[in-house]
C-alpha cells in the first residue's frame, strides 16, 4: 500500500473490524474453544498492524487477514510443544474444547455467512484428531474452499505438500466426522427443543430428569468420565445441589449455563455449560464444558450473589 500511515492506520482497523467475526469464528474451528479464539483474534491484528505497510493488495483483504489467522494458530501450536495424538472421543476426554455462543453470532453484518460456517459440534471434536496444519489446510481447502495453491501460500509450502495434507485429513476425518457435508453446518434450533430446555432447566429430582432422557443418553464432562445411560444420568443430574441455570443456545443447539453455591458460600460460582443434543424429542447426548471460562463465552460473570436466586 502506498497510502500514509494514518490512511493505513485507518483502513486496517475499518478492514479488519469488517471481518472480525468471521476471523472469530475460523479460529473457533482451529482451536476449538472461545478462549484461545480470542487470544488468536487479538494476535492477528496485532500481526497485521505490524504488517500493515506491507500489503500490497494482491489478495483481498479478507484472504490476507486468513492467512495470518491460519499461521498464528500454526504458531501458537508450534509454542505448545506437547500435542499428543487424540484416542476416543474428544468430548469424553478434551478439556480444551468449548462451546460457540449463538448469541456471538447476533450482532454481526454477515450473520448469514457466520451462520454457515459454524459448525456442527461433532465436527468441531472430529478436527481436533488432526495435527494443526492438517486441521488448517482442511478448514481451508473443504470448507472455504480454497485451491491448493492457495493454501500453499498461504502456509509457505509446496502445492504437492498441501494435497498430502488434505489426503491425510480427509482420511481421517471419514472416520470421525458426519459423512455428509450438509450435516457440518450449524443445525437449527426449533421451538420443541427450546421447551425440553425450559424443561431441564426446571427440573430437580432423578425422576423428572428421566422423562427427558433416552435410554441410551450420554453425559460427557471432561476430565471426568462420562455418564452414560438413562438410569444413571438421571440419578447424577438429579442430585440435591443448589445450582443457578441460565438457558441460552451454542453451536446451534439447546444450552444451559450453570453457576453452583456450595455448602456456606455467600454466592453461586460459574461452573459448567451444557449443550443438549436432541432427538425425536428425548436428550441424547449432553456436553458439558466445565470452567468457569466457557461461561465467560456467553458474557456471564464468574459469580453472581446469593440473591440471585
Amino acid at each position: 500500500m502506498s497510502d500514509s500511515p494514518d490512511e493505513q492506520a485507518v483502513w486496517l482497523q475499518r478492514a479488519f473490524d469488517e471481518h472480525r467475526r468471521e476471523l472469530h469464528v475460523h479460529c473457533y474451528r482451529l482451536a476449538g474453544n472461545v478462549t484461545d479464539a480470542e487470544d488468536l483474534v487479538q494476535e492477528t491484528f496485532l500481526r497485521a498492524w505490524r504488517a500493515r505497510d506491507r500489503f500490497e493488495g494482491r489478495a483481498s483483504a479478507r484472504t490476507w487477514f486468513y492467512r495470518i489467522a491460519t499461521n498464528v494458530f500454526l504458531d501458537s501450536r508450534k509454542a505448545a510443544g506437547h500435542r499428543t495424538v487424540p484416542y476416543g472421543d474428544p468430548l469424553e476426554w478434551s478439556t480444551e474444547l468449548g462451546p460457540y455462543p449463538d448469541a456471538l453470532l447476533a450482532d454481526d453484518p454477515q450473520t448469514g455467512l457466520a451462520a454457515r460456517e459454524t459448525v456442527e459440534l461433532a465436527v468441531i471434536a472430529a478436527l481436533m484428531y488432526l495435527p494443526p496444519r492438517q486441521r488448517a489446510a482442511f478448514v481451508l481447502r473443504d470448507v472455504y474452499g480454497w485451491t491448493p495453491q492457495e493454501i500453499a501460500a498461504a502456509l509457505d509450502t509446496a502445492v504437492a505438500a498441501v494435497n498430502s495434507l488434505l489426503q491425510r485429513a480427509r482420511h481421517t476425518l471419514r472416520r470421525r466426522a458426519p459423512s455428509d457435508p450438509k450435516d457440518w453446518r450449524r443445525p437449527q434450533l426449533t421451538s420443541e427443543d427450546e421447551e425440553i430446555l425450559r424443561r431441564y432447566a426446571n427440573a430437580k429430582d432423578p425422576e423428572t430428569f428421566r422423562a427427558l432422557l433416552a435410554e441410551d443418553v450420554r453425559i460427557t464432562m471432561p476430565p471426568e468420565p462420562p455418564v452414560v445411560g438413562i438410569d444413571a444420568a438421571a440419578e447424577f443430574l438429579g442430585r440435591p445441589l443448589d445450582w443457578r441455570t441460565f438457558p441460552t443456545s451454542a453451536n446451534g443447539r439447546p444450552a444451559l449455563i450453570n453457576y453452583l453455591r456450595r455448602p456456606g458460600s455467600p454466592h453461586y460460582e460459574a461452573l459448567v455449560v451444557d449443550v443438549l443434543r436432541i432427538e425425536n424429542g428425548k436428550i441424547v447426548e449432553s456436553n458439558a464444558f466445565i470452567g468457569a471460562r466457557h461461561v465467560a463465552a456467553f458474557s456471564m460473570p464468574a459469580t453472581l450473589g446469593a440473591e440471585a436466586k
